[in-house]
């Protein structure tokens, strides 16, 4: 083979090399893009994941409440709202005139609801939709009865719904436990304003309160236990008034244990 037959057939297996090179350089790029592009997808999907979960586990079950409102003008108190958490604490605020004082005041307590009750008002709403939708009945020919508001929140819904009555069972008795949890804390305040400026009044009001516990129309007595517990304490009032609140105190204790 001659000289030039040599630089030709070098010349052809060169480019032959370099057409290879280039083309397995081609493949691996794509390769390396498709894998980054890949990687990026992925990452994007756990991330995603990363803030679902987040999110999830930010709504812990202490953040969840439901809240019972009333406002009836024709009543004492003529306005007052419930709130109970997830983790059974719960806070009632009113609005009352105290003794003589011509001037409005705001009440607010806080208390722990029993077991049973904090189970029992947050599957009513749930079987209530957590009021999502129209909770009142739409019969104007019932009596009023207060205008009432119940609502649902928790870090990933709130709701509100309005109404005078409802043909809704779980709304209904939500009703009557939250009314009932509202007239024991409006015994409480009653009872700690008489022990401090009407201490002759305490009698007739442990007798309501203690005939109203009877008839089951008062819930989580518990939650008053601070209030009983200084009468008891106080040996300025008469025994059988002290005698009284003691009573109560284990009606409170009993029933909580019951539910």
């Amino acid at each position: 083979m001659n000289r030039a037959s040599l630089i030709r057939s070098y010349l052809i297996r060169s480019s032959s090399i370099r057409h290879f090179v280039s083309r397995a350089s081609l493949i691996s790029g794509i390769r390396y893009w498709r894998a980054v592009v890949m990687g990026v997808v992925s990452l994007t999907a756990m991330s995603a994941r990363l803030t679902s979960q987040q999110v999830a586990s930010s709504v812990t079950p202490s953040t969840a409440s439901v809240i019972f409102t009333l406002d009836f003008p024709e009543s004492s108190p003529k306005h007052y709202s419930i709130a109970v958490d997830r983790s059974g604490h719960a806070s009632y605020e009113c609005t009352v005139k105290d003794g003589e004082d011509p001037e409005e005041q705001t009440y607010q307590t806080e208390f722990d609801v029993s077991a049973g009750s904090r189970e029992h008002v947050f599957e009513w709403a749930k079987q209530a939709q957590y009021f999502a939708g129209q909770i009142d009945s739409g019969n104007r020919k019932l009596a009023f009865t207060g205008a009432k508001i119940l609502s649902y929140q928790d870090g990933l819904r709130s709701s509100t719904a309005r109404y005078n009555f409802s043909n809704l069972e779980p709304v209904r008795e939500l009703t009557t436990l939250f009314q009932n949890m509202a007239g024991t804390q409006e015994y409480g305040r009653r009872l700690a304003y008489y022990h401090r400026y009407q201490k002759l009044a305490l009698d007739d009001e442990l007798k309501r309160m203690e005939a109203q516990a009877r008839n089951n129309e008062l819930s989580e007595i518990q939650g008053v236990r601070l209030v009983l517990q200084e009468i008891v304490e106080d040996s300025s009032v008469i025994n059988v008034v002290r005698a009284r609140a003691k009573e109560l105190i284990e009606m409170g204790s009993s029933a909580g244990a019951g539910r």
